[in-house]
């Protein structure tokens, strides 16, 4: 036994979805821990809180976004930010977290010891001062993107007298009422902002250099909702999200096996809303359905915006910023006195914290993914990064699950280090893959970070729910790879402990 025990058992990074699902579960299935989350921010939610462009919303249902514990009671399943802040409030309320979290508390670092079997982590508060906590696991539910700055394309404003704001700081009481805006961009968030702007601007352009597949549903699960009139809430919650858990997953299928097949589908989605004389050349990327994540147009908002002359989408490239607004390099001159830079998310890889194992710094882009949870060779130490074709709350379910299984067999044999061990030998036989096997600007910009992938399991994050959700359920913890530990024993370091597991 170590003469003093750490602060917390568990230190969780993050009062986003990660951080709440995890607290939740723990809450549930691993009650016998200790745990305290750290958010930087003075308010949970994560992106919920952080974002405040005009119509924010998710692009995912709240059947599957929201947790596997707790049901989604609004009528629309596609939600705004109050909507699903309202849903964390009240999870954490109900169960007894808020008391856990410490708002104000930026982590700068962390280093595990293995003589002490905990990790010593340094955060700076609210007020520029610092102070440490120990832990013997963190779990970092800190997203994936940089929260400091997004991702700068490097436009030269020049002559451009208006505002330029990105959505990642909006401004607050932004004016743009009988204003044009320029939104560049056709991800998400710029098919979020055009249609919420276009009610109260005179005109919205969403300027685009590459098209995005797009396709539309209405905001309200009439199935869900139905269902939640007949059924108890549980299982009517359970139901709906296994439905739309299979419609993902068969869409995704779909599209790899037959793209063509699923283009016909988008293109007759948007011919019924645009008419049959819409620019067909604005919603064709070159490149098929799901190898970028499609965007949502919920109720068809944009293009009820565009039907009535409030919005419009043009393809081409930016030749520069003049006064008034926009050149493109084909001549046309696009007015604006505002534009919005919706260009995307610069990746970031465990919350830009300085990660060290016995003092030696760990470079992730050096460690392989173990079940898409945790890292080869790092001790007592998970992560959530979600899934790219389906709900990023799936990948924290389950990991969260995974987890809790990890500390409650820690707890009954007596360790206190949980490593997945990757030898030499073993990490030689990879044949590793690429780990985001999307074509993303966002993805492909920070892949130089981002952790290693295998083509096959466990050292990998794979991007099949359904197979994800059985194997971290129903594959033993004691795989031969993670192994259990105690303090000094035989782990000193991280050569011993690929001594010990060979």
């Amino acid at each position: 036994m170590l003469a003093t025990p750490p602060d917390f058992d568990v230190l969780i990074v993050g009062a986003g979805i990660s951080g709440i699902g995890m607290a939740a579960h723990m809450g549930m299935k691993a009650p016998h821990h200790s745990y305290c989350i750290v958010e930087r921010r003075d308010n949970l939610g994560g992106t919920w809180d952080l974002f405040r462009y005009p119509g924010i919303r998710s692009d995912s249902d709240m059947h599957t976004l929201g947790f596997d514990f707790e049901p989604w009671r609004h009528e629309k399943s596609i939600a705004d930010a109050p909507a699903i802040l309202d849903y964390l409030d009240r999870i954490v309320d109900e169960r007894g977290i808020r008391q856990h979290i410490r708002f104000g508390h930026k982590v700068i670092s962390a280093d595990f010891r293995h003589d002490d079997a905990r990790w010593h982590v340094e955060l700076e508060k609210a007020d520029g001062s610092r102070t440490h906590m120990t832990a013997n696991f963190v779990y970092l539910g800190a997203g994936y993107y940089d929260y400091d700055e997004p991702y700068d394309p490097g436009f030269d404003f020049g002559e451009f007298e208006g505002q330029v704001l990105h959505p990642q700081f909006w401004p607050e009481n932004l004016d743009y009422k009988g204003k044009n805006v320029v939104v560049i961009g056709s991800g998400a968030t710029a098919v979020t902002i055009v249609p919420s702007m276009a009610r109260e601007a005179a005109h919205v352009t969403m300027l685009q250099r590459t098209p995005t597949w797009m396709f539309s549903r209405p905001a309200k699960d009439a199935i869900a909702n139905f269902l939640r009139k007949i059924l108890p809430e549980k299982l009517a919650y359970r139901l709906t999200r296994f439905k739309n858990i299979k419609m993902q997953d068969f869409s995704f299928k779909l599209a790899r096996d037959n793209p063509q097949k699923v283009k016909d589908a988008l293109y007759k989605k948007i011919e019924e809303a645009l008419g049959p004389d819409y620019d067909k050349a604005s919603f064709t990327p070159p490149y098929n359905p799901w190898e970028q994540r499609l965007c949502l147009v919920p109720d068809q908002d944009l293009f009820t915006a565009m039907k009535a002359g409030k919005a419009d989408v043009i393809t081409g490239h930016i030749a520069k910023f003049e006064k008034g607004g926009v050149a493109l390099a084909d001549g046309q001159f696009i007015p604006a006195d505002i534009v919005v830079t919706a260009t995307g998310l610069k990746l970031a890889v465990a919350g830009k914290i300085a990660i060290s194992v016995d003092g030696e710094p760990v470079e992730f882009n050096q460690r392989f993914y173990y079940k898409g949870c945790m890292f080869s060779n790092l001790p007592n130490l998970a992560v959530v990064f979600g899934y790219l074709n389906a709900s990023w709350t799936l990948r924290a379910d389950i990991n969260s699950d995974y987890v809790c299984r990890v500390l409650e067999h820690m707890r009954k044999t007596g360790t206190t280090i949980a490593t997945p061990v990757l030898t030499p030998a073993g990490e030689a036989a990879i044949t590793e893959d690429d780990v985001f096997d999307f074509s993303s600007g966002y993805i492909q910009r920070g892949k130089h970070i981002m952790p290693r992938n295998s083509v096959s399991y466990p050292w990998r994050l794979n991007q099949e729910y359904v197979v994800d959700r059985k194997r971290m359920k129903d594959d033993p913890l004691t795989d031969g790879i993670l192994t259990f530990t105690r303090a000094g024993a035989n782990a000193q370091r991280g050569e011993e402990q690929l001594e010990a597991a060979e």
